[in-house]
């Protein structure tokens, strides 16, 4: 099958997840910002996309777009990683959680 036809399916499925979460610190500033966007389907066959933002520690702000199409979820959600990116966002490099390591399982053994 082809891209249209896939476009014209009533079985829309999100063919893959997406999901970042970027934060933005500096001390300096007493600046401690995260924000996450993700690419999720709706009931109705159709593709939104989430964000939120705010404080870090805090609730934060929420925003839905809604989409007929995965693909103009995506061009949004790479536009705003790219802007956040240029505001000095980064992605996080570790959960939080100091049992958990980013190296690989082999360098840790």
């Amino acid at each position: 099958m082809d891209a249209d036809s896939q476009r014209d399916d009533s079985g829309f499925m999100i063919v893959q997840t997406y999901y970042l979460y970027v934060e933005r610190i500096d001390a300096r500033k007493n600046m401690a910002r995260f924000y996450a966007l993700s690419i999720q389907p709706t009931l109705f066959g159709h593709a939104s996309l989430l964000r939120c933002w705010g404080r870090i520690g805090c609730r934060g702000q929420q925003k839905v777009h809604m989409f007929e199409h995965e693909d103009q979820a995506v061009e949004l959600f790479l536009e705003l990683l790219s802007a956040k990116r240029k505001k000095g966002y980064r992605p996080r490099t570790s959960c939080g959680n100091p049992r958990v390591s980013v190296r690989s399982p082999v360098a840790a053994q």
